[in-house]
């Protein structure tokens, strides 16, 4: 759902499709047929998304597989989340013995 990553990119920036279209050198029909899935950006196309909203390009491609499958998200996160826990218990237990 890369479409709808770049679209809910835009909205939560509080931009309207002409204004993006304006910014990143493209048509506002053609940011619109991306938006509905009409058109598959390039990278090229993604790296402005990323340019312009400082995100990522990594992250918006993240972000759209996360709305395409919500469930390998959220085991990826508890996954990430799991080995940060045990991270800081080892750290903890080092600090409790005092190593350092």
């Amino acid at each position: 759902m890369l479409s709808e990553a770049l679209r809910l990119i835009r909205v939560f920036h509080d931009m309207k499709q002409q204004e993006l279209a304006d910014r990143l050198g493209l048509s506002k029909s053609y940011v619109s047929e991306i938006e509905s899935g009409k058109k598959v950006p390039s990278m090229e196309v993604i790296q402005k998304y990323s340019d312009e909203f400082h995100i990522p390009a990594s992250s918006i491609l993240f972000f759209s597989e996360s709305l395409e499958n919500p469930s390998k998200a959220k085991r990826t996160k508890s996954a990430i989340a799991g080995k940060v826990l045990r991270f800081l218990q080892l750290v903890e237990g080092k600090t409790a013995n005092g190593e350092t």
